[in-house]
């Protein structure tokens, strides 16, 4: 599978070095040079400097040819922005956003995007560990 990562920090460098430890073929993207130094030095994917939302970079990036786009930058908009671009300008199969804010990430499933919320999650495992 080709995969295309928006944002290197802690959850993007964890995803794309799993993903890279099995044979995924895996592109991370980000804004900051510096955020990179989280991938094992045996990281066998792409690492791309730029910006997510401008076209251009994207297609560097190979998004062209990827069978998913994972966009989990700090900022919820970016991440929508980036999520839509994956999906109705370069029809990527499988697209996946990471929303901080639970009333937005339910406004974006309702719009046909596949939106995750750590707050959400996060509570609910908190719950589950208080009830046990």
């Amino acid at each position: 599978m080709k995969v295309v990562i928006m944002g290197c920090g802690r959850v993007g460098a964890q995803l794309a070095t799993m993903l890279d430890q099995e044979g995924h073929s895996v592109t991370a993207l980000d804004l900051d040079a510096y955020s990179f130094r989280r991938l094992p030095p045996d990281f066998k994917g792409n690492a791309i400097l730029g910006n997510g939302l401008d076209e251009e970079v994207l297609r560097r990036a190979g998004i062209e040819e990827a069978d998913a786009f994972v966009a989990v930058t700090q900022g919820d908009n970016r991440n929508v922005m980036a999520a839509q671009m994956a999906q109705k300008i370069f029809n990527v199969k499988k697209v996946v956003c990471r929303i901080y804010d639970p009333l937005r990430r339910d406004l974006y499933t309702i719009l046909g995007l596949e939106a995750i919320s750590p707050t959400t999650v996060f509570a609910e495992m908190l719950k589950e560990k208080l009830e046990s």
